[in-house]
């Protein structure tokens, strides 16, 4: 049975309030070559072609972390699709995050058409525009036409970065032979890296040990027997 203590709940609470501070900032974002034309793309802006672009990547691949840093410095508002009315869409730059799963045809089609005249409109999905579903002839031939930028699955030097920023985040200082040991091992997403973090950082102060490798082998090993060991 876990601990109740004072001192376990305090550390619990301390590890969700690091969890909730992410930082999204531009400079925390890691760039390598899986990742860099699309960052240049995104940084290129206000110089967009129409004031468009969508950026296209897998699960983890670091678009909301590109995305917010980009309407941070543009003072793009965020858009909530489950309150979005077309005859008082948001005025200046905007933030449309999984334009792929948007329903909302009529209103994507007036965002995309206002974009260049409001400063910008950045649209983030897992797949291209043009195999994004839609029932309107002039939304599907815009569609097709949208400047795209792809961020590819998350290499070494971008799951070594982020690793360090998480370790960094919890005031934890990992042996030196684990990082290279998990980028061998874990699964290769941001989100994988964050949770790995996490479990790493949960499973010693449980035990009071150092986060080591062994520790993290451990952790490893029983992720591969189906089971999480935070459960």
């Amino acid at each position: 049975m876990a601990s109740d203590s004072p001192a376990s709940r305090s550390a619990t609470q301390l590890r969700l309030a690091l969890e909730r501070d992410r930082s999204f900032d531009r400079g925390s974002f890691v760039v390598s070559s899986s990742n860099r034309l699309s960052v240049a793309a995104v940084d290129r802006w206000p110089d967009w072609p129409g004031g468009l672009l969508v950026l296209v990547g897998p699960e983890g691949s670091g678009k909301t972390h590109l995305a917010l840093a980009w309407a941070t410095r543009s003072g793009a508002r965020l858009i909530d699709p489950s309150h979005i009315d077309v005859a008082r869409l948001p005025a200046g730059p905007a933030l449309l995050e999984n334009a792929d799963r948007f329903t909302a045809d009529t209103a994507l089609f007036h965002l995309i058409n206002r974009a260049e005249a409001e400063g910008g409109l950045l649209l983030t999905a897992r797949s291209a525009p043009r195999a994004w579903t839609t029932s309107l002839p002039d939304l599907r031939s815009r569609l097709n036409a949208l400047p795209t930028a792809e961020l590819g699955v998350a290499d070494d030097a971008v799951l070594e970065g982020v690793l360090r920023r998480f370790f960094r985040d919890r005031n934890i200082r990992p042996d030196e032979d684990l990082i290279p040991y998990l980028l061998h091992r874990m699964e290769r997403s941001v989100p994988a890296a964050l949770a790995m973090v996490a479990r790493l950082d949960e499973a010693a102060d449980a035990s009071r040990r150092g986060v080591t490798r062994a520790l993290a082998r451990e952790i490893l090993e029983t992720l591969d027997n189906g089971s999480d060991p935070r459960a």
